[in-house]
């Protein structure tokens, strides 16, 4: 059985990137070191790619490996164009949108586009079997923690302060109890965390 992952980069004010979608200095630790963190089958980013500190990597590698599928909304898929076919991580996408595909684009990518939070998670699991279901924090990743679809939670926290922006949990209103902290490691300007959603 997969395990949910809701997942992202976050400010120390729970904000994801600004009200433009700009994540500012949130991705700078994936360009402050000197160890390539290569999306899928690349052997080494291109010049100015992905470079993380080896302790970034030693913990974001096995993250990214286990991975089999992501679910994302459709704004996300818009302002990425859906990384051209090629997830960062896994080998399927499940698109929360009431939009279908784009006509003509990229056929062959394993990209599904569904309705709602509920089916994105179900066709993820059964695409992911066991491997990992990454779940974009946001609006698709508050929506699918608060249909109690979430496992853990993964934060990437950064040190600042956005003061407004897209929120982490996207626009959940309730509460929800997290079990303490399971992982925790410093970074080079990052501290990654990870949490199991209390039941």
């Amino acid at each position: 059985m997969s395990t949910v992952v809701m997942n992202n980069v976050v400010s120390l004010d729970g904000f994801i990137a600004d009200l433009h979608d700009d994540p500012g200095p949130l991705f700078d630790w994936y360009f402050n070191g000197d160890r390539p963190l290569a999306a899928q089958d690349m052997d080494d980013p291109a010049p100015g790619g992905l470079r993380v500190s080896q302790t970034s990597y030693d913990y974001v590698r096995p993250i990214w490996d286990s991975i089999g599928t992501m679910v994302i909304g459709r704004h996300l898929f818009d302002i990425t164009n859906g990384w051209e076919g090629r997830p960062p991580a896994g080998d399927h996408v499940v698109v929360v949108s009431h939009r279908p595909r784009p006509e003509g684009w990229h056929p062959e990518a394993s990209y599904h586009f569904v309705a709602d939070v509920s089916t994105a998670v179900a066709t993820a699991k059964e695409l992911a079997g066991e491997r990992t279901v990454s779940v974009a924090a946001g609006d698709v990743g508050g929506q699918a923690l608060a249909l109690g679809l979430v496992d853990e939670v993964a934060m990437d926290l950064v040190p600042v302060v956005l003061g407004t922006g897209k929120r982490y949990f996207g626009s959940i209103d309730t509460q929800h109890l997290l079990e303490d902290p399971e992982v925790v490691v410093q970074g080079d300007r990052v501290l990654h965390l990870r949490f199991r959603v209390r039941r």
